[in-house]
């Protein structure tokens, strides 16, 4: 009798050998005349025990990990894949404490199912929030979005129903459904987990932005540096169409919605949305000025849906269970669930989906196990390179885009880089503005010319010359790019800068030359 055996598939699974891993325990069972059907699924998120291996049993899945080629052959021996006796047994893997007390929506099938297999996808749920959507009225679709209290999980944190009632609103023959997936923050890795993991969903999430819009055509932006998450969406995009569930008659129903996939080239710039819609346009990457805004005159002067992949996908949950199911799992005005990714000097990486609400605290050390190194955490970034530091007297704060921007922060896209004590805050400092300054489009003076007079005026602090009156440059040039540049880009690189100035300022004092 056939065993299934199940092998992770995602970027994060592969840098750590699961390519070879799977290989090896295929060779292994033929070796000794074991029957198994391997499956490649995508990643649960516990980044820091892959390749974790699970064996599919009687009383649910059984989780070996960290598996290497080395280790296989000690798993053989031990009775993989009928028993558990191995060291690198981690028994069932939904009694993890560090899953268990996870709130999954977006992720509920990540690492559970074959990403591409139609078959799993259903019976696991999908496809249910497409078929409640065909039979509503669009304004009940977007009714219930908006009741929902969904907001945007790309960082600007922008009330969803409130973009999708106005592009509802235009009466026009031609809208479109635009996919934000260019993750170029650090420390960010959720979108792609998605699209290796559960790329089905996203379509689902696209499909009901579209119905409920009146959009007949999506697109997907990606980052160029996810080859394999665009080797497999690929993949889940021509089923789908086999399928019937993209077309010009989707699911019988009459109604017509595709999806395109567009690559991007590596510029930074285009996560946002306007320098994204120049980019589709077959334009360099440039912020647009607003207005009108892409709801009202978008893609090819289009109303234009443009949401972040987490937001589109966390749409079919709130279809099937309900408006109220989904805000009541949040806090304050931050309703529903939030992929957390834990990164940099952390013991156990990796996402964790939770509700609004949960302390940053609790994240670093009850998920994360405290810093890899063993030494004190002095400091964590949240929300990419543009997110402000946070010192350990802040780690209190919770999850909660209000909660953030009260101390002058802001949550992003949900990455949290953790730094150890022999962290260097000035340097860190000088990397946002040199971040910048590599990444600007260069439209706007303060932006462009700001960031590189930043780098400059972070290196004579550095060299203690006329300390005093450099830092109050400083910071009067964080000032003008926040209050004078066009985009986020120059608007919140501040944010790091002057955060590391207000509370690691001792980083700030001369040193000795070298």
């Amino acid at each position: 009798m056939s065993v299934r055996v199940y092998v992770p598939r995602d970027t994060s699974a592969l840098a750590c050998g699961a390519d070879e891993v799977a290989a090896a325990i295929n060779a292994e069972a033929s070796r000794r005349g074991i029957t198994i059907e391997l499956v490649r699924n995508g990643s649960r998120g516990l980044c820091w025990l892959e390749p974790l291996v699970e064996v599919e049993t009687t009383e649910g899945r059984i989780g070996f990990g960290p598996v290497s080629v080395d280790t296989v052959g000690e798993l053989f021996d031990a009775g993989f894949p009928n028993a558990n006796s191995h060291a690198l047994s981690l028994g069932l893997v939904e009694d993890l404490a560090w899953l268990k007390k996870q709130q999954r929506v977006c992720f509920s099938r990540n690492g559970i199912i074959d990403p591409i297999s139609l078959e799993d996808f259903e019976a696991h749920g999908g496809w249910q929030g497409a078929r409640r959507a065909l039979a509503m009225r669009p304004q009940d679709i977007v009714s219930a979005v908006t009741e929902s209290g969904l907001r945007g999980r790309g960082g600007a944190a922008f009330p969803c129903g409130i973009k999708w009632q106005t592009v509802h609103d235009q009466l026009v023959a031609q809208k479109f459904i635009v996919c934000n997936a260019d993750e170029g923050d650090s420390g960010t890795f959720s979108d792609r987990m998605i699209l290796e993991g559960d790329p089905y969903r996203l379509i689902e999430g696209m499909l009901i932005a579209g119905l409920a819009c009146g959009a007949n055509q999506g697109f997907v932006y990606l980052r160029s540096e996810y080859p394999l998450a665009r080797q497999i969406f690929v993949q889940a995009l021509e089923r789908a169409r086999e399928a019937g569930w993209l077309g010009t008659n989707v699911a019988d129903s009459g109604r017509a919605f595709d999806i395109d996939l567009r690559i991007g080239a590596g510029a930074y710039i285009c996560g946002e949305e306007t320098s994204l819609l120049e980019s589709l346009e077959g334009k360099r990457g440039q912020v647009r000025f607003k207005p009108p805004l892409p709801a009202i005159k978008g893609l090819f002067g289009q109303p234009t849906v443009i949401n972040n992949l987490i937001t589109l996908a966390s749409v079919p949950d709130i279809l099937v269970n309900g408006a109220e199911w989904y805000r009541d799992l949040g806090y304050g005005r931050s309703r529903g669930t939030l992929p957390i990714q834990l990164t940099g000097n952390i013991r156990c990486g990796g996402l964790v989906e939770l509700g609004f609400g949960v302390s940053l605290r609790e994240l670093l050390y009850d998920y994360g196990g405290g810093s890899a190194s063993g030494r004190p955490i002095r400091a964590v970034q949240v929300g990419g390179p543009l997110g402000a530091y946070l010192p350990e007297s802040q780690f209190d704060t919770l999850i909660d885009y209000e909660a953030f921007a009260a101390i002058d922060a802001m949550l992003g896209h949900g990455g949290i880089v953790v730094f150890d004590d022999t962290v260097d805050m000035t340097e860190q400092a000088r990397f946002a503005m040199e971040f910048c300054a590599i990444e600007s489009c260069g439209k706007c003076t303060p932006c462009r010319i700001g960031s590189r007079r930043g780098v400059e005026v972070i290196e004579r602090l550095r060299q203690g010359v006329d300390a005093a009156a450099n830092r109050a440059l400083l910071e009067s040039l964080c000032d003008t790019m926040q209050h004078g540049s066009l985009c986020a880009l120059g608007g919140l690189t501040p944010l790091p800068v002057k955060s590391a100035l207000a509370h690691f300022s001792e980083d700030f004092q001369p040193r000795p030359p070298a």
